[in-house]
């Protein structure tokens, strides 16, 4: 690892990036140009002490889920992510379908979307990306240990996950999910991660088991989703989807119709959103 060229390349990473470029609030006013550490420690979801080790070539060489991470946060480029995992002693991630590397494209409409829950998901639901809103909503997944941010596996193993629906829509969202991983595995068949994220469902959830038996299909669609909210109460929001290039990135966002009452709720959980950003 070349850690004092690790160091000066986040250093430079970080100092060309304003607040507004990553969807931030821009606060008191700034000294230096830039980021601070602890924005960028947070938007890759590390501690700021270790962000700061690694600018200051303190720390030992970083995880590959590590670098993957921070690549995302500073809003590299694939070029740029292959260097940084260059400077680290490590082989660049190869190109894959569903991969981790987030769409600069994708990212930059993300980044704007402040008042929108909103977040990147690969075609195996891995939660790849999410503004404030969006880990408002349905958990900060920056948090989570990684096997816990992929949505399949939230819906069908997570109790906390599915409370987040009404139990009267959880079956139709449920079937959705399983049409929308048959169809991945369908255009994938040679792809070991779908397949192995399918038997994982079916050994975990009869629910997966039963529905994946059943072979739904459907299409991919504009639809309502109602949640219940543990803070704000029920939102009744309608979700839409944008495909990446190559469709294997996407990014979803739920709106709520203007003068509706979940609109009104959906402007306060932006309030506890950003709270708990600044707590962070």
């Amino acid at each position: 690892m070349n850690g004092p060229e690790l160091a000066d390349f986040l250093r430079r990473c970080r100092m060309r990036l304003s607040p507004a470029d990553v969807g931030l609030a821009e606060g008191a006013r700034r000294r230096t140009p830039g980021l601070r550490r602890e924005e960028v420690a947070r938007l890759a979801g590390m501690s700021a002490d270790y962000y700061t080790r690694l600018e200051q070539a303190r720390s030992p060489r970083p995880s590959r889920q590590m670098l993957a991470a921070l690549a995302r946060g500073l809003r590299m480029t694939s070029d740029e992510r292959d260097h940084l995992f260059h400077l680290a002693g490590e082989e660049p991630p190869r190109e894959s379908h569903g991969g981790g590397h987030v769409r600069p494209g994708l990212l930059l409409v993300l980044d704007r979307l402040h008042d929108t829950p909103a977040q990147v998901v690969n075609d195996i639901g891995d939660v790849l990306a999410q503004n404030a809103m969006a880990a408002a909503l349905h958990g900060d997944m920056a948090a989570r240990p990684p096997a816990l941010r992929n949505a399949f596996r939230r819906l069908f193993t997570d109790p906390e996950a599915g409370a987040l629906f009404l139990p009267e829509d959880r079956e139709a969202l449920a079937r959705t999910h399983v049409a929308d991983l048959r169809a991945v595995l369908a255009a994938r068949p040679g792809d070991p991660r779908p397949a192995a994220l399918v038997r994982e469902l079916a050994a975990a959830s009869p629910l997966f088991a039963r529905l994946w038996e059943e072979r739904p299909a459907a299409a991919r669609r504009p639809e309502v989703r109602r949640f219940q909210h543990p803070v704000v109460g029920e939102l009744v929001l309608d979700c839409e989807v944008m495909l990446g290039a190559g469709h294997d990135q996407r990014l979803v966002m739920h709106t709520a119709r203007p003068g509706s009452e979940s609109y009104e709720r959906l402007q306060l959980l932006r309030v506890v959103g950003l709270q708990n950003l600044g707590a962070g």
